[in-house]
């Protein structure tokens, strides 16, 4: 392998990687704040990626403004999401909660396909994010350039609005004690609703990240992606988000080099050994911190 196919390997791994980790990130907010996996996450992915074909391709607005409308359409997705199917199970035991989550999932595949139908639709051409670049002796297109420099801006964002923002420091009471941040007078319905839009934002944007250079979408093309950022949450441990960041990139850059080694059967099932291997070895994660019941 030459220097130049390898460093194009590695930038397209961490280019997907990237995507996974602003997906991950979705999970382990939601899980930080209210320890639920939101298993609709991915599906929300999916959702995003036919709000921008519905915008562009059936309704043909420019992709400038077909974008702020997906973005806006997915937020609004998450948010009732929370509030009709969460919100009510906030005091239920985390099983039935789970099992929302796991409903909400087939019910967005399910309205997909009505919506939509099964067929794949083609995932419609941004121009801005299509053309090729050269770096070097290494060739690539503007999405998978820019994609970790937006992760890493957005990233950087986030930790400073949880650090120094009042809605942040709300969050990190809830998450730490979530009948004590209600006693204090936080409210704790809209410290949810903004990390989910928050979560669903992040989604949106990667979903068009992720489906630019790809030929389709279908309604089971958010199942696999969310799986594999779920695994990449857990991996840094659910709860951290730079732990969500690092397991994006170190499952983007891992299944980008096994199919470049000609295994790309296996890619996928590395994404779920890896996923055994940490709950074996570490089930809290790289950075994730030991919960204390208390009794």
């Amino acid at each position: 392998m030459t220097t130049s196919i390898f460093l194009q390997y590695c930038l397209a791994g961490i280019s997907i990687g990237s995507i996974y980790a602003l997906i991950a990130i979705g999970y382990t907010m939601v899980y930080g704040i209210l320890r639920l996996i939101n298993f609709a996450h991915g599906d929300i992915f999916m959702m995003a990626a036919y709000f921008m074909i519905f915008a562009m391709v059936d309704h043909m607005i420019p992709w400038q403004i077909s974008m702020v409308l997906m973005i806006l359409a997915t937020i609004a997705l998450g948010v009732v999401i929370e509030k009709v199917a969460y919100k009510p199970l906030r005091t239920a035991p985390r099983m039935s909660i789970m099992i929302s989550a796991i409903g909400v999932s087939y019910l967005l595949q399910n309205l997909a396909t009505y919506l939509f139908s099964a067929l794949p639709k083609q995932y419609p051409s941004i121009p801005v994010l299509n053309q090729t670049i050269w770096l070097g002796d290494v060739s690539t297109s503007i999405a998978t350039f820019i994609t970790p420099i937006i992760t890493i801006a957005f990233v950087i964002l986030l930790m400073l609005l949880i650090r120094y923002t009042k809605v942040g420091m709300a969050m990190r009471a809830v998450s730490k004690d979530f009948e004590t941040a209600r006693l204090m007078g936080i409210k704790i319905n809209t410290v949810i609703s903004v990390t989910f839009a928050i979560g669903c934002f992040l989604a949106a944007v990667g979903s068009m990240l992720y489906f630019t250079p790809r030929p389709s979408v279908f309604p089971l093309a958010g199942s696999l992606p969310g799986l594999k950022c779920f695994v990449a949450a857990v991996f840094g441990g659910i709860g951290s988000i730079p732990g969500a960041v690092l397991g994006g990139f170190v499952i983007g850059l891992s299944e980008t080099f096994i199919k470049a080694a000609g295994y790309s059967e296996f890619s996928d099932v590395f994404t779920f050994i890896l996923l055994i291997a940490v709950l074996m070895v570490k089930p809290t994660g790289l950075f994730g911190e030991k919960l204390m019941e208390k009794v």
